[in-house]
Formats: structure tokens, C-alpha cells, sequence
């Protein structure tokens, strides 16, 4: 046996003694209720209301905590310590118009002790209760009193009265810097994937896009970021020129990346209304659950 063949036969061993990554290694989101949007007609009176907090959405299954995507959360221990061992459904949240410092907070691989001291896991759901949303509420109020720990809460939920009083509602808290509310009927059982029993309400929606491309500014922006082309998943590019602050356009996020975007509607053709950049979207929420 020539050496050139030799050292074939021990690279082809080598190869095949290295296993592929496995699909089962890649973090296994968890099975989580999904909201809808709110329409103009709902009976407003049967559901809670409730703020919708701009932060991290998490999942406790009783003895780890993780992100809607699966990846796992490193927190302090303390910050789980004494936890009850039932599910929860939360938001990780630091406060109104906070969610990029709670973001890095969440995507970084060692806690940094004293930030999370200022973290709170607002509770607001219990998926393996099995009863409707009014009782899960009066549970999630009773088990975390009886929990007494500062940063674990439940989200404040208030029964709906009329469209008018929402809209108030509504009004006030985009006023004070919050995002929107949420709406959960009140006997709807937690039931995994889209359900028109939990709603979101928010003056505009949003989404995700991938960045393409850059264009130039023009007069006090000349030499810095004009507009990002990005595209949607279903191909359809188009343009965001507003949202950014003068850092972000000297420092634009850069091809490949994803961004949030908000907008109001769409067009006959499908695009975007008054697309604006919202922020870069570090982890990518995964697909639905069926």
C-alpha cells in the first residue's frame, strides 16, 4: 500500500468517527399560546386586560427558565431560588422602553449579578393549571403572595368594561411609554399555538426583516445611513428610512442581520405602511406551534 493511499484510508476513518451535529442538540422551544391581534367588535367585558410589558418573554417549567425560543436563561441562581415548581408563563422585564438593556441581559452567557437585581419576571399565565383564565389569574395572584419574592409578580389584569374605556386604556399607556395591552377571555383554557382567546392591542404592528442592503444619506445625514433595503421572508424588499438614531446611522445594523420593524397596514400590494426600524432582533422568535 503506497503512502497516498494510506493516508486516504486514515483520513476517510477519521471523517466517518465524527458525528454530525445532531437536530436534537438545537434547543427545543417550548409550547407556548400565542396572541392575535384585537379587532374593532370584540365584547370587550369578557376578557382581563392587562398591560403589554416590552420585554423578554420567558418560560418557567418548574425548574429551569427559558426563552420563547428554548435557549436557556442565565440568571443568577438566586434569581430562580424558591420559585414554585409549576409552570409559568412571564416577561422579563426592567421597565417601560427597556427592552434592548433586559435583551442583552437575557443573551449574555455569564449574569451580571447587580443588573439582574433590577429584573423582574412578571408572571402571566400558568399553562398546566387546566382551568380558564379567571381562575388561572386568582392562582397566579394566591401562589406568588404565598412565594413572597420581590422580582417574581404577577402582571397587573383588570376585567374589561366597554370598547371606550380599552380605548382610554389604550391611550394612557402609550402616553406613559408602554407598548400596548393584552386581552385574555376569560374562560378560555391555555391551549398551545395562535388562539383568538388572547389577544394583543397596540396602536401599530410589527415584524421581522432581514437587512439586504444600505442606502446614503443625504443633507445632515450625508455620509451616514439614508435608508436599510431589507427583505421579508416571503422575498418582498423594501425600505427603512426612519426610527434611527444618529449612533444607529453611523454604526448601521449590517447585511444579514435582522431587524423589527413597525408599520401600519398594509398596501394593496402588500407593503408595509409607514415602515419604521424599531430595533435589531438578536433572537428570532421561533415558528408557531401546531
Amino acid at each position: 500500500m503506497n503512502l497516498r493511499v494510506a493516508c486516504s484510508l486514515l483520513l476517510l476513518c477519521l471523517l466517518s468517527a465524527v458525528s454530525p451535529p445532531s437536530a436534537a442538540t438545537a434547543p427545543a422551544a417550548p409550547r407556548l399560546m400565542l396572541a392575535t391581534s384585537y379587532e374593532v367588535g370584540v365584547e370587550v367585558s369578557d376578557y382581563w386586560v392587562s398591560e403589554k410589558l416590552d420585554g423578554v418573554r420567558g418560560h418557567w417549567d418548574g425548574r429551569a427558565l427559558r426563552t420563547r425560543g428554548g435557549h436557556p436563561v442565565n440568571a443568577p441562581a438566586w434569581f430562580t431560588r424558591g420559585w414554585p415548581a409549576v409552570p409559568m408563563d412571564g416577561e422579563l422585564w426592567l421597565g417601560r422602553g427597556r427592552f434592548d438593556e433586559v435583551s442583552g441581559l437575557v443573551r449574555a452567557l455569564a449574569p451580571a449579578d447587580e443588573r439582574w437585581r433590577e429584573v423582574r419576571f412578571m408572571v402571566f399565565d400558568l399553562p398546566g393549571h387546566g382551568g380558564p383564565f379567571e381562575a388561572r389569574v386568582l392562582r397566579m395572584r394566591t401562589l406568588l403572595a404565598e412565594a413572597d419574592i420581590v422580582w417574581l409578580r404577577p402582571v397587573a389584569q383588570r376585567r374589561g368594561t366597554d370598547a371606550a374605556s380599552l380605548d382610554a386604556r389604550l391611550d394612557a399607556v402609550i402616553a406613559a411609554g408602554g407598548e400596548g395591552l393584552m386581552l385574555h377571555h376569560r374562560d378560555a383554557r391555555y391551549r398551545v399555538g395562535r388562539s383568538d382567546d388572547l389577544l394583543k392591542y397596540k396602536p401599530y404592528e410589527d415584524a421581522e426583516a432581514r437587512v439586504v442592503g444600505h442606502t446614503g444619506g443625504r443633507g445632515k445625514y450625508a455620509g451616514m445611513l439614508g435608508a436599510l433595503v431589507v427583505e421579508r421572508a416571503d422575498g418582498l424588499r423594501f425600505r427603512l428610512g426612519s426610527g434611527f438614531t444618529d449612533a444607529q446611522r453611523v454604526d448601521p445594523p449590517k447585511v444579514g442581520a435582522y431587524v423589527t420593524y413597525r408599520y401600519n397596514g398594509l398596501t394593496p400590494n402588500g407593503v408595509p405602511r409607514f415602515a419604521r426600524f424599531l430595533r435589531v432582533r438578536h433572537l428570532l422568535p421561533p415558528r408557531d406551534p401546531e
